[in-house]
């Protein structure tokens, strides 16, 4: 028996379901079909873009086409058994969360959260060759709700695992620098804004470390919160102090994070006065009962047990009349 033709308003519809468009139409007709058609297809491409754009559709993406240090991580080292157990679920459930990115304008991606993720999906890929590991899912998102990523990153470790005051104020600097925030104290104010006052301080009081020696320093999230401190106030007081713990630093290159503390704590201690070297020519004399007095021109050095506070007043009367 034939197959039935269904007649449609963009012509029939055989037996396979497919459309054919009908020769006899007039040409107003078909120019009228044909921008219909297209113009339910533009209406597509635009909902699939604002879904791209607006981050509701999960793209893969090439783990290569993803710049990992695009904005920076809250945590500067990850946990290997973290990192392991995490390795172990992607290989056995493939990745379950998408990572979230924003687009650049070469045709990369930059990583806005989920570095664990895309650091597991690396080494996976590198291990095992698979190319199921090759690409990530991920959501684009627009640079705008960086903001809020940040906050949510920030968020989740500070209850999971307590940052350290450098780790927070090398937050706080880098975000500002990528223009995430206006500057380092308003990125503060909003991705600590639940610590206290005195703690939001003193990470910004971090932050001015960062800026001065962050990149020098070897294992800067190893710095107590009370050295730390320390020697931005130092820095502050004393404006070579900087320069010159940079050349220490980069002259030493400490293997051990012990090392380079050791290296911060010295520059906190006060130089050693030096003495100068008693001349040939000084002589010691003695000019009274308890007073001995070394001299030579243009330095005297009066010392015994004679010299009191009344011998030193006097002293000074009897020089002011001179």
């Amino acid at each position: 028996m034939a197959k039935r033709k269904r007649l449609t308003a963009f012509g029939t519809i055989g037996g396979e379901g497919t459309t054919a468009a009908p020769s006899h139409l007039p040409p107003v007709a078909r120019i009228a079909a044909e921008a219909a058609t297209q113009a339910a297809l533009d209406d597509l491409a635009a909902e699939l873009r604002q879904a791209r754009d607006s981050g509701r559709m999960v793209l893969d993406l090439p783990l290569d086409t993803v710049e990992a240090t695009h904005l920076q991580r809250d945590r500067m080292h990850m946990d290997p058994e973290d990192m392991a157990s995490l390795k172990a679920s992607i290989r056995n459930r493939n990745q379950q969360m998408p990572i979230e990115v924003v687009a650049l304008p070469d045709g990369r991606y930059g990583l806005v959260s989920g570095a664990r993720r895309l650091a597991a999906l690396t080494a996976l890929r590198d291990e095992t060759g698979d190319d199921r590991f090759a690409t990530v899912k991920a959501l684009l998102r627009p640079f705008e709700a960086a903001p809020e990523a940040y906050l949510a990153m920030v968020e989740e470790n500070e209850i999971r695992a307590d940052l350290s005051f450098y780790e927070r104020g090398r937050l706080a600097h880098e975000a500002a620098r990528l223009g995430v925030f206006d500057s380092p104290a308003a990125a503060v104010k909003v991705l600590f804004q639940h610590a206290p006052a005195p703690k939001r301080s003193k990470i910004l009081s971090f932050v001015a470390l960062h800026d001065a020696l962050g990149d020098v320093l070897l294992f800067p999230e190893a710095i107590p919160e009370k050295l730390g401190l320390a020697l931005v106030k130092a820095m502050q007081a004393d404006r070579t102090l900087t320069g010159r713990l940079q050349d220490r630093l980069t002259t030493a290159r400490p293997a051990r994070a012990h090392d380079e503390r050791s290296i911060l704590e010295a520059a906190l201690r006060p130089e050693p006065e030096s003495k100068a070297p008693m001349a040939q020519d000084d002589a010691w004399e003695d000019i009274g009962t308890g007073v001995r007095m070394t001299a030579r021109p243009g330095r005297a050095v009066l010392s015994g047990k004679g010299v009191t506070e009344d011998f030193l007043n006097a002293l000074s009367h009897w020089l002011q009349s001179r």
